[in-house]
């Protein structure tokens, strides 16, 4: 099974390109030199060369710079909503069915229940937004097509949540940490497993949609940051704070909790124990207790 990938050093990706041989698939990376995302066109030029010999294209590659997109919603728009349409455009004329990862980030986070796919969406960001359009895009070019939306996302590689409260706690023995946002954590390697499974069932003619895949369970960020401190062996101790004591540019949902059994139905994809993951981000950065 050959697969068209767009992204090479995200946490996604990343795991994708470690993943695919075992699971019997052949990565064809289209990166950054490649194509970048801020010009759609040169996206749709990239893929049009390739898609003729591939069995399905995934995009793992977006502008996660949450707060920077309130700067530049435009730039943040061009890589996250214009250039995943150009990609399913592209992948709609082929007969190509396009993977596109999306984020809790599209809900407006009210209430304390999880939300399904048919959930009301209304972003609070402008990254949320974009993330939005990109989902509208991807649906509008009328192709086979799946969108993940997922949380929290973590791994050994890259900028995230685990890697910044190693760093602090290394550095102090008490960290203050948000609480009031719920949520499942979620590690890239699940999620670019789930991408794997779901991409060669849709090459085999599973229909796709719009589903949500997130780690169970779901807790807090600063219930986060005590399991890492104590699965690491890390001597600090974590308090708790409300959002508002720490104050963004751009605004975070406060109930990030994805109902995830759609994908349980159509793929067999279980949410997974993000603990399990942790610990073994945690080892491969050595960082275990």
């Amino acid at each position: 099974m050959r697969v068209i990938l767009f992204g090479r050093s995200g946490q996604v990706a990343t795991e994708l390109n470690r993943q695919a041989e075992q699971a019997g698939v052949t990565l064809d990376v289209i990166d950054r030199t490649q194509a970048d995302l801020s010009d759609p066109v040169a996206v749709a030029h990239a893929l049009e060369a390739r898609i003729a010999a591939s069995d399905a294209v995934i995009n793992a590659a977006a502008w996660t710079a949450v707060d920077a997109a309130e700067a530049d919603e435009a730039a943040a728009c061009a890589v996250n909503a214009e250039s995943p349409g150009a990609m399913a455009q592209v992948c709609a004329r082929a007969g190509v069915p396009f993977l596109h990862v999306s984020t809790d980030y599209v809900f407006d986070g009210t209430g304390d229940s999880a939300r399904d796919e048919s959930a009301a969406t209304n972003p609070l960001s402008a990254y949320g937004r974009t993330k939005l359009e990109g989902e509208e895009a991807v649906r509008a070019a009328d192709g086979a097509h799946a969108i993940l939306r997922t949380s929290w996302v973590f791994s050994a590689h890259g900028a995230n949540f685990v890697k910044t409260i190693l760093r602090l706690g290394a550095e102090r023995d008490h960290l203050d940490v948000v609480a009031d946002q719920i949520g499942g954590p979620t590690p890239a390697a699940d999620i670019a497993a789930a991408l794997l499974v779901m991409a060669r069932a849709m090459a085999e003619g599973a229909p796709g949609g719009t589903f949500h895949f997130a780690g169970a369970p779901d807790t807090s960020w600063a219930g986060f940051a005590r399991e890492i401190m104590a699965r690491s062996g890390r001597d600090c101790t974590i308090g708790e704070i409300a959002t508002s004591d720490w104050p963004t540019p751009a605004t975070r949902p406060l109930n990030s909790r994805l109902d995830c059994s759609r994908i349980d139905a159509a793929f067999g994809i279980a949410r997974p124990d993000w603990r399990a993951g942790l610990d073994a981000v945690l080892k491969e950065l050595g960082e275990t207790a």
